[in-house]
């Protein structure tokens, strides 16, 4: 009896997962395959046709001029050289943290964890006002500064480090003559590859993904970020706006395209890195 109650709740779990995550999902990767006329007409889940993808492609490449492939670059921009300054900085300082002992450190692992936890919404109008007053604002700078901000990356440094690094292999390598630095590059950091690729993953995800704060600090079109220029097309989407929308080939397909190919980067890098991910998560979690 137990064991069909059990049976019955996780199948109406995956029944609630199926129609909130997968069925959402299903029905935009087969948005595109439609006109809007038949989004709207036919079944949610029923397949148009090739054609409409290469038209919807068409418009969506046209729109302004193939800006498209400039929020696209500007992403990669933003998102690459903020994981470039996380990687550089947060590995260190959750190294630190975790094996060094010095005045504040444990005041300064404390305020890590509070920044981790809050919102970052509640941190975009102090950072606009710091990043105004040094004149970035408009600026690339104004987005790789704050998106490199990142101390949930040196919180998981700081976990791996804290209880996965043999102390006596540390203590040889000083017996042996290496110094703090050698033993950071050659020892501790080729061992902390898998929580490495943790952090850089995270960071790159959530720095693709931002829209709150580039949609503040970037003026013009030209600077935007995919999903920042999302909001734009969909501004231009005559279902959401029949005024700015008026004349302009962006539908609900084009639309759909639009989040498709915003998401794309993100699934390739997951599907390419998901031995390291899974070896990243299980860092820490035995202890020598």
């Amino acid at each position: 009896m137990k064991r069909i109650i059990g049976t019955t709740v996780v199948a109406l779990v995956l029944l609630v997962l199926l129609a909130f995550f997968v069925l959402p999902a299903l029905w935009l990767l087969l948005a595109p395959t439609k006109t809007a006329a038949e989004l709207t007409g036919q079944s949610p889940l029923s397949f148009g046709s090739f054609a409409n993808i290469g038209l919807a492609w068409q418009h969506l490449t046209g729109f302004e001029n193939g800006v498209l492939f400039v929020w696209l670059r500007n992403s990669a921009v933003y998102a690459v050289g903020a994981l470039i300054v996380t990687l550089v900085t947060s590995i260190p300082a959750g190294y630190a943290l975790a094996l060094t002992r010095f005045r504040g450190r444990k005041l300064l692992l404390t305020v890590t964890l509070i920044v981790m936890i809050m919102p970052s919404a509640a941190l975009v109008l102090p950072v606009f006002l710091e990043l105004n007053l040094v004149h970035l604002i408009g600026t690339a700078w104004s987005i790789i500064l704050p998106f490199s901000f990142y101390p949930f990356g040196v919180y998981l440094v700081y976990i791996y480090f804290a209880t996965s690094l043999p102390r006596e292999l540390l203590s040889a390598a000083r017996l042996d003559g290496a110094s703090e630095w050698q033993i950071f590059t050659r020892i501790a950091l080729p061992l902390a590859t898998p929580v490495v690729g943790l952090v850089a993953f995270f960071s790159f995800v959530g720095n693709w993904n931002n829209f709150f704060l580039p949609y503040l600090v970037l003026p013009g079109s030209d600077e935007f970020p995919i999903q920042v220029g999302l909001n734009q097309l969909l501004s231009s989407t005559p279902s959401f706006n029949p005024v700015a929308g008026a004349g302009l080939n962006i539908t609900s397909p084009e639309l759909a395209l639009a989040i498709i190919v915003a998401v794309l980067p993100v699934l390739v890098l997951f599907l390419f890195s998901q031995r390291t991910l899974v070896s990243g998560m299980l860092a820490g979690a035995t202890k020598e």
